[in-house]
């Protein structure tokens, strides 16, 4: 026993000694070097992954690539996407050292684009990030523009946001499909896909480092798990993309099916495409891991329809309490005041116009003992030949900072909800893609409700530009970002919940007591 603590504090002796950060004391130690509060420092390297945009000939996509100005930041860095077909190709940008910079490590001009690039008519986009506090825009056209894989180094990486935003103008998932590309992880829940007729879903998966990543798709309908070895054991190679189709992965046809992806060895990025032949489509991100209660924030307000889709991996069934932050208040939906969620088994329910004209957030809160849970919701507007699609998971709150790219001066609606408390929120645009200057707005919002708030523009604003939502007091607060087409005709749109980007860690503060490593041996 006394053996395994001394080899425990000897670690985290020596990981002081390393990082500088780690605090070392010994057991029972209560004195003056009792370990500070937790500091919150700028990160310095990130990765994001971006999925093939688009199987659609007619495809036109858009990237924005966004880094707040984060104090405390590198004064240097760098950002590259490359084209995930091989983990080399075509690069979004200089790669190396000073990919992003200029010379002498400076930063590149805003929207300046690498000489090396193309002109994205070949389906692999022209991006070179800018300096933090500037967006900068490369495009894709067509069914041939690949997966990216994307890395930002020093003053890049705190907050760094990459928008992937596609218009498609017809056919099977017509519409706009937009995602926050997300950074890499080891497990992802995806309620809301389908296998049902009229639905055609692929779950992609993007592997950005140099091995190959093996990874389990499991599915589950209404009534458990459907039975497939298929998607066990998947092999993405290294720096490569695969996509799968799941109607391929089961014979079943659910219109509710939950996707679980868990990655055996490596680590990927993981998204649902979800194209429907009658209300378009688009992406359906990971949801917020399983927990007890849920936010699914920014339901538009003009839905006409709504469905939630809800899944227990444990093995215990979850009652929970359905409530709709609504900007008067928390109302309850008449005939949905509780869900049952039977354990394994993915669980529909008919919202109907449940938004009814005001911005809403479902809040979902156990009745009893908590059960983890996962969440999504299928949002549909428009009417008859002219309704299109988009979902929107459970997030995770805002908590310090949250980031939007590609906002436009039209067709912009951002959703703010503090489920509980009251809060207030500090919200900021940045300059413009081609130019403008930043503007800022700070907002109360009430607890229990949900509001859209009058979006800061930046002054001159000449192309898009991207948001930042700050948590000031209070909270917790949930965001999602709207955005439609420029068509007012049809009614396409896209939703992104905004939790927070990742731009900070939480590093103690201590001294190092080496004291402990002179205990004598038992």
């Amino acid at each position: 026993m006394k053996r395994t603590t001394l080899s425990l504090f000897a670690g985290a002796a020596a990981l002081a000694a390393v990082t500088g950060f780690a605090a070392v004391s010994a057991p029972g130690d209560t004195g003056a070097e009792t370990a500070e509060p937790a500091a919150r420092l700028p990160v310095e390297r990130t990765s994001l992954l971006c999925p093939a945009p688009s199987a659609s000939d007619l495809a036109e996509t858009t990237y924005t690539s966004f880094t707040p100005v984060t104090e405390g930041a590198e004064k240097k860095g760098s950002a590259t996407l490359t084209a995930a077909a091989d983990g080399a190709g075509a690069e979004a940008g200089k790669g190396g050292e000073d990919a992003g910079s200029g010379k002498d490590g400076e930063d590149a001009k805003d929207g300046e684009e690498g000489k090396d690039g193309n002109d994205g008519k070949d389906g692999k986009p022209v991006l070179r990030p800018g300096a933090p506090g500037t967006p900068v825009t490369g495009t894709a056209s067509g069914a041939d523009a690949p997966a990216l894989t994307g890395t930002a180094e020093g003053s890049h990486a705190p907050g760094w946001t990459v928008q992937q935003t596609t218009e498609v103008a017809a056919g099977t998932g017509r519409g706009l499909l937009g995602l926050n590309c997300t950074a890499p992880d080891t497990e992802f829940w995806f309620p809301g896909a389908s296998t049902a007729s009229g639905r055609t879903d692929y779950v992609h998966l993007t592997n950005p480092d140099d091995s190959a990543a093996v990874v389990d798709i499991e599915l589950y309908g209404k009534d458990g798990v459907l039975k497939s070895t298929v998607g066990e054991g998947v092999t993405v190679p290294p720096g490569g993309g695969e996509s799968l189709l799941l109607s391929t992965l089961t014979d079943v046809e659910q219109t509710d099916v939950t996707v679980h992806v868990n990655v055996r060895s490596g680590r990927l990025g993981a998204a649902v495409q979800a194209l429907d032949d009658k209300t378009g489509g688009d992406w359906l991100t990971a949801a917020a891991d399983p927990a007890g209660e849920l936010v699914v924030p920014g339901i538009p307000a003009d839905a006409t329809a709504v469905r939630l889709m809800l899944f227990t991996p444990g093995g215990s069934d979850a009652d929970l309490k359905v409530r709709l932050a609504s900007p008067s208040g928390a109302i309850t939906p008449a005939g949905h005041e509780t869900v049952h969620v039977k354990a394994g088994m993915t669980t529909g329910v008919d919202l109907g116009e449940v938004t009814r004209g005001e911005a809403g957030s479902l809040v979902l809160t156990p009745t009893s003992g908590s059960v983890p849970v996962v969440a999504a919701v299928r949002v549909v507007r428009g009417e008859g030949g002219e309704q299109e699609s988009a979902f929107i998971p459970a997030s995770d709150p805002v908590g310090a900072r949250a980031t939007a790219a590609e906002n436009r001066a039209k067709g912009t609606t951002l959703s703010v909800t503090a489920p509980d408390r009251t809060a207030k929120v500090e919200v900021t645009a940045s300059a413009g893609t081609e130019g403008g200057t930043t503007a800022t707005k700070t907002f109360t919002i009430e607890g229990g409700t949900t509001q859209n708030v009058e979006v800061p523009v930046p002054a001159g604003l000449k192309g898009t530009y991207a948001l930042t939502v700050e948590t000031v007091s209070g909270g917790p607060v949930y965001a999602a970002r709207t955005l439609t087409g420029e068509d007012e005709d049809v009614a396409s749109f896209t939703v992104q919940p905004l939790p927070d980007d990742r731009g900070t860690v939480s590093v103690p503060k201590a001294e190092q007591n080496l004291s402990v490593l002179q205990q004598p041996a038992a």
